[in-house]
This record gives structure tokens, sequence and C-alpha cells, in this order.
């Protein structure tokens, strides 16, 4: 049985709120856990695909007829939250090798929600009420833990996680019932990271600036594609001077000469050393 996931909407800014209870974020992939009258545990992605066969460690729970919302996150050898190593685990199709990699290092699934338990349907529940039938139960998986959370003190929580470089805070207002759609009663301040990067081409097709930052001896990198943040009035004030800075081209893009510098945040960097999911912010003159 599967329930579309409760989605987030976006705050600018940390802040603190006594109508709200604050947990981190975990870097990971939505996951709802489903268990249904003594059947095996499903799993699902927040799109409703099952990927039950993909983390075998979570499959064993001690409750019956229950449905578990939350992010499945992998970390890496130092015990940080690796975004990329869940991903890489998710994209494994061979099935000894899903399971080599289920015992030689487990994924952790985060639960945050409880939506049913026992056949009683939970979300109509108020978010703290639903936060202490969860805190009561065992769930009996050493690979599956519930999220810690503190009432009214974001700001606080949101300092403690930008001091550990980790990707950011959820508030969510006590008293939300469940809602299978994007609410703003959930918010997600993420902790960015600014960079400054030098345009030096954009795509012929769909939308996209290269970005590149400089390294040794003065030379630039390629570091990704800049897709995210820019206003019409930032695309028409490109591609007022484009043109006059084109130095080739090939089949898929077009490269400028370097002097168009942009501020993006990202929310880390990839282990290849690329920006992730940049977004514009503004020129830099």
């Amino acid at each position: 049985m599967f329930i579309p996931p409760m989605l987030l909407q976006t705050a600018p800014r940390p802040f603190s709120h006594a109508d709200y209870v604050f947990e981190p974020k975990i870097d990971g992939h939505r996951l709802i856990l489903s268990r249904i009258s003594g059947d095996q545990a499903r799993l699902f992605t927040r799109h409703n695909n099952d990927c039950t066969n993909q983390y075998p460690e979570l499959n064993d729970v001690a409750l019956d007829d229950v449905i578990l919302d939350g992010e499945v996150a992998a970390t890496d050898g130092t015990g940080a939250i690796d975004f990329e190593a869940v991903m890489e685990r998710f994209s494994l199709r061979k099935t000894d090798r899903i399971q080599r990699a289920a015992e030689s290092r487990p994924v952790n699934f985060v639960v945050f929600d409880i939506l049913r338990l026992n056949g009683a349907d939970l979300t109509a529940l108020p978010l703290y009420r639903r936060k202490e039938i969860l805190a009561s139960l065992d769930i009996g998986n050493p690979c599956i833990s519930v999220i810690p959370s503190i009432p009214t003190e974001g700001e606080r929580l949101f300092g403690e996680i930008a001091a550990r470089q980790m990707e950011g805070i959820v508030a969510k207002r006590a008293e939300s019932v469940y809602v299978s759609a994007r609410s703003d009663a959930w918010l997600k301040i993420i902790n960015w990271t600014y960079v400054d990067v030098v345009i030096t081409g954009y795509r012929k097709a769909e939308f996209g600036w290269l970005a590149s930052v400089p390294v040794v001896n003065g030379k630039l990198r390629a570091a990704g594609v800049i897709e995210l943040g820019v206003t019409p009035q930032h695309r028409a004030a490109f591609n007022s001077v484009r043109d006059r800075l084109k130095t080739h081209e090939d089949r898929d893009f077009v490269y400028l000469e370097p002097r168009l510098k942009a501020r993006v945040k990202i929310r880390n960097w990839t282990r290849a050393g690329l920006l992730r999911s940049p977004a514009f912010v503004e020129f830099v003159l």
C-alpha cells in the first residue's frame, strides 16, 4: 500500500517559532515503507516506484500493518552522510551486488512520520501526536531509526547543522495533518554553499550556462551547468553580450571568453569536483 508523500516548500532563511518542530534534513531520497497484514515490507520512492529489492537490509521490521515515511541515506567512511553513495546503491541492479552492498555498507532509513498503524489511518492526527506514537514503537531493525526533532528553536538547530556542514533543516507545524501534496506547513531551509564561477559557454538546445572554476596557474576547470535560479532579466543581460564573447562552438555548446563571472549557490561539491545543483544568484562585476 502506497500513500503519496507530503512534500516541502522552501523557506529563504532559518527561523524560530513556538508552533513548529525542527528536524535535521537528511541528504538521501524519500522512502515510504509499507507492511500490511503480515506481508513482506515494501519500499517505495516518492513517485511510487517499488524499490524493495534495492534495500534488503530494510525489509525486516517488527511492526505489522504500518506505513512509515522517511529518508534513506548512506554514509561515507567517516560516518558523514553521502548523497552519491545512496544514489550509487539505488542504481545497482544485480541481486548479488545488491546483497554484498547491503552486508558491507548497509543504508539507513531515517523515519520522520508514521501514516498507518494496526489498520488505523493516522494522517488526520496532528504531527505532534504522530511523532508521539512513532517514538513509542520498537521498529526492530538496526538500520531504521527515528529522526530527532526539537520544538521552537529552529535558528539554533540550523547553526548546529551548518557547523557540521550538513544539508539543512526542516520546519514542520506541530499541528499539521498529513496531506499527499506540497504544503507550506512543511518547510525546508537549505544550508547553501556560495561559489563564484566563470560562465564559459552555453547549451544550444535546452537552457544551461557552462560554469567553470579557477585552478592552479589561472586555468579554469569545467564544474557543471547552471540551469536554476536564472530570471528572464538575467537571461536578457547574458544574451546582450554573449555574441561578442563567442570563441568557438561544437554540436552541443557555444563557448565564450572567460569574462562573465557569477555567484551560484550549491548543496555541496560532488566527489568528481562538480557543483551539485548550482542555482544562479547574481552576476559578479
